[in-house]
């Protein structure tokens, strides 16, 4: 019996999720809440289980289109799987509407679509996109791609092929319709751009992924909404490096994990925080929101974009605490494993561009925050220290913040508790 494969429900805000990579092809078996396919949402990428237990017959979507939550994206026959193999072909029957669109192909090029085991071609995101907007057959087109994947260029280089068929329909469809409604208006606008195919000047059009236009959009909303300053300070990291040099083996053999100098700056930031509340809170509307927790989210890279999972309640986590959060969520990150819920809410965040080189940068805030630390590259440099020029490992420190709420005087005075805080760690401690 045909079971659906239903896009579920990713978070309240999230009402269309983009298709990953399938985890399994048709024809596959497929046991009950084995991962079929990845669905990516805006902060997140999610696994699809098998509602049951079958084989794969039918793929609805393909890597890189989109879907609302609810749709149906695929189908599995439940069994064995026996009478699956009869069920994909006829399920693509109703499929075959666009094929009657496309110009008539060459018939043998049909046959060298199916891989090694007479499946048809797999279609990647860039192809998929164009044999959609000409209404083209993937079966008909030959696929030089390994593993008889379906490229842009095969398509590509079938249009070509093709193009002298088809410019006739297509004057031909002008005349009829003189431009009637505006909506066909902003598909030409993006269509008539076509990348280079030229030789050592290639070009190739990719579609920005749900997360990337997230954060494309969460920056933008920053700019727009707060009034963002960055002021600056340095800070001399030796007394943070001399401790993490003398307690390194002991809290690694204690704790099983490393000491860094992130787990420092969690608690100099707990403790400048305190000190200046309006930093930890937010604008809603006319009034201030304040916190009297501090929720301090940590910028991680990932391959697919920036993540920012939340160290809850920090001011009650240990050094060894921090290590631990920061290294699960960044295995995570790596796999994408986060949760929704690593990801939301926040007070304050702390971004480390010192990791990649970053020698000095103003970060922008995560809104409805109204502060991010960045911290950046440890350098020697010449400093005066007791009338004597000597040379000490530095690091810029950036904090931008949301001048609505936070005055320059509150800034400042948080970036040198900060200073403090690290120079000399004792004072978080003594808590002066």
């Amino acid at each position: 019996m045909p079971v659906e494969l239903i896009v579920p429900e990713a978070g309240e805000s999230i009402t269309e999720v983009q298709i990953g990579q399938w985890l399994k092809t048709e024809g596959d078996a497929v046991g009950k809440d084995d991962p079929v396919v990845e669905i990516e949402t805006d902060k997140v990428t999610l696994e699809l289980p098998a509602p049951a237990a079958g084989t794969i017959t039918q793929m609805l979507k393909q890597p890189g289109d989109s879907a609302k939550v609810g749709d149906v994206i695929g189908y599995l026959e439940e069994g064995d799987g026996s009478a699956s193999t009869s069920a994909a072909p006829a399920a693509a029957e109703p499929g075959s509407s666009p094929q009657e669109t496309p110009p008539p192909p060459p018939e043998p090029a049909a046959t060298p679509q199916a891989d090694g085991n007479g499946e048809p071609p797999r279609v990647m995101p860039a192809a998929r996109r164009l044999i959609e907007q000409h209404h083209l057959n993937p079966a008909t087109i030959p696929a030089s791609g390994p593993g008889g994947r379906l490229l842009k260029t095969d398509v590509q280089a079938y249009l070509d092929k093709a193009a002298p068929t088809r410019a006739e329909p297509a004057s031909a469809g002008v005349a009829p319709t003189p431009a009637p409604s505006p909506t066909p208006q902003p598909q030409p606008t993006l269509a008539p751009y076509e990348p280079s195919r030229t030789p050592g000047r290639e070009e190739e059009l990719v579609p920005m992924t749900p997360m990337r236009r997230r954060i494309a959009e969460r920056l933008v909303q920053a700019q727009q909404t707060a009034a963002l300053l960055t002021t600056f300070n340095e800070v001399d990291m030796s007394a943070v490096m001399g401790l993490r040099a003398q307690y390194k083996e002991s809290f690694e053999k204690r704790y099983s994990i490393k000491l860094g100098f992130m787990s420092f700056f969690v608690k100099a930031a707990v403790d400048a925080l305190k000190q200046c509340p309006a930093i930890n809170a937010e604008v809603r509307g006319t009034d201030i929101l304040y916190k009297n927790y501090c929720d301090i989210g940590i910028a991680i890279g990932s391959g697919k974009g920036l993540v920012v999972p939340i160290l809850r309640n920090a001011e009650r986590m240990s050094f060894a605490d921090v290590e631990k959060a920061i290294a699960d969520y960044a295995v995570q990150a790596r796999d994408n494993k986060l949760k929704l819920e690593d990801l939301q809410g926040g007070t304050f965040t702390i971004t480390n561009g010192g990791i990649y080189g970053s020698v000095l940068s103003t970060p922008i805030i995560n809104p409805p925050q109204s502060g991010v630390l960045g911290m950046h590259a440890i350098q020697k440099r010449p400093v005066v220290v007791d009338d004597q020029v000597v040379a000490r490992p530095m690091m810029n420190l950036a904090l931008s913040y949301d001048h609505r709420l936070v005055d320059g005087r509150e800034a400042v005075t948080f970036l040198v508790r900060i200073k403090q805080a690290i120079e000399d760690p004792s004072r978080m401690l003594m808590e002066i």
